[in-house]
């Protein structure tokens, strides 16, 4: 399927309607795979419990397309409230410290959900929802913010389902962890030539997150990058070197046998699939093997940029995102082998920089230069400009096809262990 527009210019109300229809069956189908009586745990302890997030997605698309865009009547003030927004605290004790509400029972949060998804279609359908006078509705804001943030918030409840015990999780029919491997995975680099790269995305592309904003061109030195993502095998070699260290977090080892901690079961460690790991995990092993992390516009040239000096809409070029192209859009929930999708090379023959895993860079989280916050959501960047986050790039296996854009940053703690991140070194 072809990403649905997001251009300010027109609004195509069959097009968005479709893809919020999409988007909440997805989300439906996410919560199935787990059981109720997991509903109240928190997989995460950093964390809301199973239930804030249930009620959370339609509550943020009420408080921000309803009511605060379209001015209209909520559904239900106290739901709309405890709902209403939950990120991870720096500490578990500061999560026991904010407290929690008496979360509703199930029923009460689906009835809610259900009356949010019947409100937000009708206004889908009808209402006046591209106005320059209300911030909100400019080039239709709050549309594209309740979409993309269930669709990043889809990846989050996945990290979370995770860590959850097996007996409490449901794998789809005819799910399978483990695919046909292919031949070993060839070890190299590619030599990037000096050149320029387009950060950020620009306004006539249409919807961004204020983080993206203003695009701007850097200039980037030459450099050489693995050709590939570090491999389970290559990061056990480290291990083998560095005895002292602790194993990944999707690592798990059993009368001396490595496992991988799939999404449904435990298998044996799959040699060349990319080892996910955090920030600070990818760094040590980097300088070990003397070189660093990417920065985010070393990145952005080794995968949109082009020996002729252009710049591609992804790194296999302007065609949409496809499964030949990458492991993304919820078609497994755990990875592949690297460079099992050779059609999604980049324009220098660098594999996989989207999908498979986000890449972890160098690059510090923070505002470019002429960052304005994001008027349907505020917060969600500038609270996180504190010099303790980096830039991510690329996709997971459960990243939508909706984001994949260029200028699209995802961003985490250096010692936050649950997200699917895996790196690639640069010399």
């Amino acid at each position: 399927m072809t990403p649905i527009t997001t251009s300010p210019a027109a609004l195509d109300r069959t097009a968005v309607s479709d893809r919020f229809a999409r988007v909440r069956a997805r989300t439906r189908t996410i919560f199935g795979l787990i059981r109720d009586e997991a509903y109240y745990t928190r997989p995460i302890a950093l964390r809301n419990p199973v239930v804030f997030y249930e009620g959370h997605l339609p509550a943020f698309a009420v408080n921000t397309l309803l009511k605060r865009a379209l001015g209209q009547p909520g559904i239900d003030t106290h739901l709309e409230d405890i709902f209403a927004r939950g990120i991870d605290p720096e500490t578990e004790a500061a999560s026991v410290a904010r407290g929690n509400p008496a979360w509703p029972d199930r029923q009460t949060v689906r009835e809610f959900a259900a009356e949010a998804d019947r409100r937000i279609a009708q206004a889908l359908r009808d209402a006046d929802l591209v106005r320059d006078d209300q911030p909100l509705l400019r080039g239709a804001e709050a549309v594209w913010a309740i979409l993309e943030h269930e669709e990043m918030h889809q990846e989050t409840l996945l990290y979370m389902w995770h860590q959850l015990p097996y007996q409490v999780k449901q794998a789809p029919d005819g799910y399978e962890t483990l695919t046909i491997a292919p031949a070993d995975v060839p070890e190299g680099r590619t030599r990037i030539a000096a050149g320029q790269a387009t950060l950020g995305t620009a306004a006539d592309e249409g919807f961004a997150w204020d983080n993206e904003r203003p695009a701007h061109t850097v200039n980037v030195a030459a450099f050489e990058i693995d050709s590939h993502n570090v491999t389970n095998a290559q990061y056990l070699e480290y291990m083998d070197a560095n005895p002292q260290l602790s194993p990944p977090p999707f690592w798990e080892c059993d009368g001396g046998t490595w496992y991988w901690r799939g999404m449904f079961e435990r298998v044996p460690l799959p040699a060349n699939w990319p080892v996910y790991v955090t920030w600070a995990e990818a760094d040590a092993y980097a300088r070990w093997a003397g070189g660093r992390l990417p920065s985010e516009a070393e990145y952005h040239r080794a995968a949109f940029g082009t020996p002729s000096g252009g710049e591609r809409r992804h790194p296999w070029g302007e065609a949409p995102p496809a499964p030949r192209h990458g492991n993304f859009d919820f078609e497994r929930f755990d990875p592949v082998d690297a460079g099992s999708r050779p059609d999604g090379a980049s324009a220098w023959g660098v594999y996989d920089l989207v999908g498979n895993g986000w890449e972890w860079t160098s690059t510090v989280f923070a505002g470019f230069a002429g960052f304005a916050p994001l008027p349907s959501y505020p917060e969600y960047s500038a609270e996180f400009f504190d010099g303790e986050h980096y830039v991510m790039k690329g996709a997971s296996p459960v990243t939508a096809r909706e984001l994949l854009r260029p200028g699209f940053r995802n961003w985490f703690r250096p010692r936050y262990p649950y997200v699917y991140a895996t790196f690639r070194c640069v010399r």
